[in-house]
Formats: C-alpha cells, structure tokens, sequence
C-alpha cells in the first residue's frame, strides 16, 4: 500500500494538505501518523466505491440475466436496497481495514520490492499460495458467520439478498465485510509477497466477489466455485461458502452441487423453478431462524 500512498501524495495530498494552510490549519508532511491514516482511509473508501460502482455495473449490464428479478423472492427495488447497504457498509471497512495498510506501510508485514528477492518460482507460486490460504480462511470464517448466533448478529444482512445482483456482491454489514477479508491482509504477514502482485491479487479478489454474484455461469468447472455454485449458496445458505474453489467444501461436507435448474439458461428462469426455489427457501430459512415457515 506505500507504492498507492506514494502515488497519492505526490499527485493529490500534497496539493490537499497545503490547501489547508490556506484557512489556518498546520501543514502535514508526508510522514506523520494522521496524514497517512486519513490518506488511507480515503485511499480504501473510494478505491472500493469506484471498484464496486464500475465493476458491478459492468456485470450487471453485460452479463447479468435479467430475468431473474422476476423471481417471488427478488425484492422490491432490491438493487437500491443493495447499492444502500454496500454504500453505507464501506467506510467503516475502510476504518477498520487501516491498520492493516498502516503496520504494511511501517514494515510490519512481509511484502517485497524487488522480484530477485526470492525470485521468479516464488513469485508464480505466491499467486498459488494465497488463493489457497485464503480461500481457506473465508471457507471457515463464512462457515462460522453461519452458525446462529453469529448469523443473527452479522451476516444475515448479506442473505436479504436471495436472488443476489452483482450489486449484492459487498452489500454487507461492515463487519461481516471486514471479517471476510481478513485473510488477504493476514497473508502477508506471513508469507513474503510482492507488492505489485499483491495489489493485483488484491484488486482481483473485488472483482471476482462481483462476478460469483452475476448469476452468469461461464464455467461448468466443479473445481471452480463459480457463480453457480455461490447461487446455490445464496438459495440454500448451508452449502458452498468457499471463494475460488470448491475443494474446502468438499473437504468440510458443505459442497453442494448446482443443478441443471440453475445452470440451464431457460429451464433456471421458469416458474415451476422459481416457485420450487422460493419454497425450499422458506424451508430453509424457517430452520436457520426459528421462525414459522413463510407462506
């Protein structure tokens, strides 16, 4: 994160911080705490605005199928209700994503300049490594989000969205969001990475929370959690809570498969499907909340 505040000063907060000895306020160098906190927060706030407003847009126009807003369990004006709530949710993820950015910036963590340092097998191996340990580390703190108590308190926001839109993919309670993303920052205090890469893979994972929201399903792949997979997940809540890959699920018992009702273009968006959806949703949800069975 150096490499985007550097970036930042030189082309934005040195202008800022100097405008505001124009109305008394002392001026900020580059290294002292509170500038590089509030640059920060501001670099996190937007860059997430901007990935999820530009991304989600594009998934939506392009690859989202319409027709499944036309499903009983997709909700009035959802997609404002999702944009609200991912809007709402970003700035104290950003807050509470900091400190992280800030122990990167101050040495804390193991991220690397140069390729030479370990080399360019590492460098391809890394990109390996931290899929796997973090889709690992989602896997079983989503699972754990699940469990009641938990799921009362945090995620059940996150599962309003039944029939989710590319715009659901961060419409979160913001510590819901925080919590999932923590193993993207733990890595690198653990495991050498390159800065650039990093930020790519970093960069990525946003983007790839978008598309397994898109409804559009490019891949059949069962090693792939795809958007079809995390459908089923959105349907059924108790299956499939891995990232990128199917393999902890399947390891930990919660793999589901998606059926021919999802992945067929025309046969997913009849109503015979949708109401046999909606009803083994209601099924579902009366069990995980204790509550009645909806009619």
């Amino acid at each position: 994160m150096d490499i985007v505040l550097s970036v930042g000063d030189e082309y934005l907060f040195d202008k800022v911080y100097s405008a505001f000895t124009l109305i008394g306020l002392p001026y900020l160098p580059r290294d002292v705490f509170l500038r590089q906190f509030s640059s920060l927060m501001f670099i996190a706030a937007f860059g997430a605005y901007a990935i999820y407003m530009i991304f989600s847009t594009i998934s939506f126009h392009l690859f989202f199928d319409k027709r499944q807003m036309n499903h009983p369990r997709f909700l009035k004006n959802q997609i404002n209700q999702e944009i609200k709530m991912a809007t709402d949710a970003i700035p104290l993820m950003a807050l509470l994503t900091v400190p992280f950015f800030l122990l990167e910036i101050y040495g804390y963590s193991k991220l690397y300049d140069e390729v030479d340092e370990y080399g360019w097998g590492y460098l391809a191996g890394s990109v390996l490594l931290f899929l796997l340990f973090t889709d690992f580390g989602i896997y079983w703190l989503h699972r754990w989000l699940h469990l009641k108590s938990i799921y009362a308190m945090l995620h059940k926001p996150h599962h309003k969205w039944i029939v989710p839109t590319p715009y659901a993919s961060i419409a979160f309670h913001p510590v819901d969001g925080w919590a999932q993303s923590l193993p993207y920052h733990v890595f690198v205090f653990i495991f050498p990475m390159h800065k650039v890469l990093y930020l790519s893979l970093f960069t990525f994972v946003q983007i790839w929370s978008i598309l397994i929201h898109d409804g559009e399903y490019f891949t059949y792949d069962p090693v792939i959690n795809s958007a079809a997979h995390h459908t089923v997940h959105h349907l059924y809540f108790n299956y499939n809570y891995g990232q990128y890959l199917t393999l902890w699920d399947r390891i930990g018992g919660s793999y589901r498969k998606p059926t021919d009702e999802i992945y067929n273009t025309e046969l997913r968006s009849t109503k015979s499907v949708y109401m046999k959806q909606a009803k083994e949703v209601d099924n579902t949800i009366s069990t995980l909340e204790d509550k009645p069975k909806l009619k």
